[in-house]
């Protein structure tokens, strides 16, 4: 047994039976945090639709192009201290434009190989990190490539882990604090 075992909060985050006392909300444990475009894209949301196309900007599900810029939706993980599972961002990188030409040619169950990019959103609690150079590795080509961080706060989480506490930072930074909802029975 782990010592986030113990963390009654942790319990209730974990245990989709139990409704929150004031509110009824309910919780299955980690849940994943996305981006809808990188930072700095000028033309609003996709609206449902698969691509959103203003002149010579374009944006799809997985892909973006704006102002001469190349960008890839990728997956960047932390593991949370004592846990199986592990908090998923699903932030953009921007890359090369060899890179994205690249990207596309390997859409077709070809090897993507590692490539190197810079972080286009700001992650909650680690502000510091946009535009910080990260590596992109595809390990199945049916899903996005995963980020590492080169250096800094976030490539610290990424190896050794966040605790219950700062995933909880992370979400309430992002607009979902969820922390009065697991304080009691």
């Amino acid at each position: 047994m782990t010592l986030l075992a113990l963390d009654s909060r942790w319990r209730r985050f974990n245990d989709e039976t139990r409704a929150c006392p004031c509110c009824g909300q309910t919780f299955n444990g980690i849940f994943d945090l996305g981006y809808e475009h990188p930072e700095g894209w000028p033309h609003g949301q996709r609206d449902g639709g698969e691509t959103l196309i203003v002149g010579d900007d374009k944006m799809a599900t997985d892909l973006c192009r704006f102002d001469g810029r190349y960008f890839l939706r990728c997956v960047l993980a932390l593991p949370v201290k004592g846990a199986d599972d592990s908090l998923s961002f699903g932030p953009w990188a921007e890359v090369s434009g060899e890179v994205f030409q690249l990207y596309l040619t390997c859409l077709d169950d070809k090897e993507f190989p590692q490539s190197e990019g810079l972080l286009a959103n700001v992650l909650p609690l680690f502000e510091d990190a946009e535009q910080l150079p990260v590596t992109l590795q595809q390990k199945d080509p049916n899903q996005c490539p995963a980020l590492s961080a080169a250096a800094g706060s976030l490539a610290e989480a990424q190896t050794s882990g966040i605790s219950f506490d700062q995933l909880l930072d992370i979400y309430a930074a992002a607009g979902q604090d969820i922390r009065p909802h697991l304080t009691r029975d």
